[in-house]
């Protein structure tokens, strides 16, 4: 089995990270690998915020926090030190789609470096809201974004959960 399939089949969710800070070279590829995800017609419409910052980091995981209403402490990054946002232009028809591959991407890039990865929802929720464009602005980031999702990233604490059994009867052939 080839290494890019043997990836796809082996990464998994993480749900208990240690707090140690990844290499800034391993995000890095992790990044150059989400963004070389097909996209439509090559607009390469999606764009990674990288968070790195603990301050910023604790923050959003608190406001996803109350977005998905579970209760205060609770982390919905599980301890990842590293947390990937990946946005997509608003306005292009792809965009969802696009952001999507960006993601699988990011995850199946960290797998290959040793890092774990979890895909967090509520990216959409968070940029629809005054403080979070607030904060792209900050950023230099100009435009409309969709939130497409968080790639929470860092070294697994504990054993990667093993994978499912697949379920039968998801292969269709038209031959």
């Amino acid at each position: 089995m080839n290494d890019i399939i043997k990836a796809m089949e082996e990464r998994r969710s993480v749900r208990k990270f240690k707090p140690d800070m990844p290499e800034r070279a391993d995000i890095e590829q992790m990044i150059e690998a989400g963004l070389y995800a097909a996209n439509g017609r090559g607009k390469q419409a999606a764009i990674v915020i990288a968070v790195t910052n603990q301050q910023l980091r604790d923050r959003i995981s608190e406001d996803n926090r109350k977005i998905g209403g579970w209760a205060e402490g609770f982390d919905p990054f599980y301890g990842a030190p590293v947390i990937l946002i990946v946005l997509a232009d608003k306005n292009w028809p792809t965009a969802v789609y696009d952001g999507s591959l960006v993601m699988g991407n990011l995850m199946l890039a960290a797998h290959s470096l040793g890092l774990g990865s979890i895909w967090i929802h509520r990216a959409r929720e968070e940029f629809e809201s005054d403080e979070y464009k607030q904060l792209l602005s900050e950023l230099g980031v100009e435009g409309e974004w969709v939130g497409i999702g968080h790639c929470a990233v860092g070294y697994a604490d504990g054993e990667v959960p093993a994978p499912a059994k697949r379920r039968d009867n998801r292969i269709f052939w038209a031959e």
